[in-house]
């Protein structure tokens, strides 16, 4: 071992954090289950023309319903964001990202423009049961003779994640390694059945 490797203190890791919707899994999973119930049936009962419907509103069906709902994630990793919403992924090294907000929906701003995060929903109802609950704790603290450190303020779930994210932006902001230029991807994987499906669909109602 040389002196350098003694004296200089080994570089600290970060675990990957990933962020979803609980909600949107559940209810993403239930309308599959429905969905494919429903075109099964279809598919294994009907006539040509019902199968055939079937078949194109399944290709449509199901990845809109995994875009919207099973897809979406928000990945924080050491050197860059990496957002997965319904059509896109979006690739943003920690250098690249200027802020993040949440007013009605949660979304990463960069100099080129700004990205929504379909993973981490805004709950306008949360934040007001929320903010009753902080009130309803700053009203009970003189009575009860409490002192103003009683606790840390209740937050939103969405505000509390994006708390989390700006965390680890400001340890990684300056690293050679989350530099760069943001990068969009399109999701072919998506988007091809469903455009195959929209047009066989439409054919089929038109016969």
């Amino acid at each position: 071992m040389t002196s350098q490797d003694r004296t200089s203190p080994p570089q600290q890791q970060y675990a990957e954090r990933s962020y979803r919707s609980p909600a949107a899994l559940v209810g993403g999973a239930l309308l599959l289950l429905l969905g494919l119930w429903l075109g099964g049936d279809a598919l294994l009962r009907g006539d040509v023309h019902t199968k055939l419907t079937a078949l194109f509103a399944l290709l449509l069906g199901v990845p809109l319903v995994v875009a919207f709902t099973l897809r979406p994630l928000v990945r924080a990793g050491e050197d860059r964001l990496t957002v997965r919403n319904p059509f896109r992924t979006i690739t943003l090294p920690w250098g690249a990202v200027e802020d993040l907000r949440a007013a009605f929906s949660a979304e990463v701003f960069t100099s080129g423009g700004k990205y929504q995060l379909w993973a981490i929903p805004v709950s306008l109802r949360q934040r007001k049961k929320v903010s009753r609950q902080a009130a309803r704790g700053s009203a009970a603290r003189p009575r009860f003779g409490l002192n103003a450190d009683a606790g840390p303020v209740p937050r939103a779930m969405a505000d509390q994640t994006l708390d989390e994210l700006r965390e680890i932006k400001e340890r990684a902001t300056h690293r050679e390694s989350a530099q760069g230029e943001p990068v969009a991807r399109w999701s072919y994987a998506v988007l091809a059945p469903l455009v195959v499906g929209a047009v066989g669909l439409a054919v089929m109602v038109a016969v």
